[in-house]
């Protein structure tokens, strides 16, 4: 049989129609199938290989920490110095009161375990979330998605949530003494790239402070440098109650993180002790793979480079097909009339050597959210494959 055949039939699949794309290798910015051929990824692992695939520094976190020891004991009860020495790097670059961090193993297992800690500090269960917002989906994340299209079929969920509609101001008459949290994403990634009125948050955060309700914001995607900004909340000047970290943060290996400070943090200690717990959260060879990564992110050029290389995406993708274009740095969605001509145009990059997909809320909106590290010559080859493949599609000879 061959590996797709295997694949299909012993890997748990999640759509009736997978990519099925075949990795051989990867390396930069480029992927190879099985056959060696060359495709320039636009997806980055969902924004999660900001410094690119096979990287140096990466590598060599991981195999000098293998050398000295992988699994020890569930997260929290012994001291291994990858953890502590990423907790203290993030720490330096993150406000006083975002100080404590508890390594998860993914973006889901962050937003579960702010959740809780939002309710075990206020003694509150209402939590509002946003239409067409993405924050994992495991039961309890899944509770606080903006869709019912994906949450119907696994109810009843956690009770209590509320949804409002993002930039709305309906919510703001919403937060009040009976919350717990409000979730929400400072750009919303999976909606195809939809950045909020400064204003709006700005009086969410007012309303959060009148009413001891914790601010939660989710940074799973739009941190280390993804939107030009270290992290999304410092180009906003707003900071939240707890952040939510994930896909870069491992530098390609499984990690998530949610941030608080040391007071709230310290209530997952008692009443119940072990308030949250996780076997392999921080595990030493994902904390030395992700410091190695931040600190490349940091000693480079990359974030700084972040707007420029989108405006020329921007600029090169010019067609009559392209509705338009939303973006915040490198997280970009290009529109298209429908989800049938993004998904025959998304084929055709594949075809041709560009890697790219959709978005859940937006499906008819073509995904560009490339590694850091991509040129300029490789991003205008990449717009010059694209242009190719819509002309293909929408005008075939």
């Amino acid at each position: 049989m061959t590996q797709r055949e295997l694949f299909l039939r012993h890997n748990a699949q999640t759509s009736e129609a997978p990519l099925c794309f075949e990795v051989s290798k990867a390396e930069g910015v480029i992927l190879y199938d099985a056959v060696g051929k060359r495709h320039i990824d636009l997806i980055g692992g969902i924004s999660v290989c900001n410094v690119g695939h096979g990287n140096e520094a990466v590598k060599n976190a991981i195999k000098n920490q293998t050398d000295h020891y992988l699994h020890v004991m569930v997260y929290g009860e012994v001291i291994q110095s990858p953890q502590v020495q990423y907790a203290q790097l993030l720490a330096a670059y993150l406000p006083p009161s975002l100080q404590s961090i508890y390594f998860t193993n993914s973006g889901s297992e962050a937003t579960e375990g702010a959740m809780k800690l939002a309710k075990r500090v206020t003694g509150r269960s209402k939590i509002i979330s946003f239409k067409e917002s993405y924050h994992g989906s495991t039961q309890g994340a899944l509770s606080v998605m903006g869709s019912e299209y994906w949450q119907q079929a696994f109810r009843p969920l956690l009770p209590d949530i509320y949804q409002f509609v993002y930039n709305d101001e309906e919510v703001l008459n919403a937060i009040d003494d009976k919350t717990a949290c409000v979730i929400l994403e400072p750009v919303q990634s999976e909606a195809g790239i939809v950045i909020p009125d400064i204003n709006w948050l700005k009086a969410i955060r007012k309303k959060c402070d009148e009413h001891g309700v914790f601010l939660i914001f989710d940074e799973i995607q739009t941190a280390f440098g993804r939107t030009g900004s270290l992290f999304r909340f410092e180009a906003l000047n707003i900071i939240p109650d707890i952040l939510l970290l994930g896909k870069a943060l491992g530098g390609g290996m499984p990690m998530g993180a949610f941030v608080s400070n040391k007071e709230v943090m310290d209530t997952l200690m008692f009443n119940p002790v072990l308030g949250h717990i996780t076997t392999f959260g921080g595990h030493p060879v994902c904390c030395a793979a992700g410091m190695a990564a931040f600190n490349y992110l940091l000693d480079s050029a990359l974030i700084a480079e972040v707007k420029k290389k989108e405006e020329l995406f921007k600029k090169q993708l010019v067609h009559p097909s392209i509705k338009h274009i939303s973006s915040c740095g490198l997280l970009m969605a290009v529109h298209f009339d429908s989800y049938e001509t993004n998904k025959k145009i998304i084929d055709t990059c594949i075809a041709n050597g560009v890697f790219t997909d959709w978005f859940l809320f937006a499906a008819n909106a073509l995904r560009i959210a490339p590694p850091l590290i991509i040129t300029e010559r490789e991003i205008e080859e990449a717009c010059a494959i694209i242009l190719k493949s819509i002309d293909e599609i929408i005008h075939p000879s």
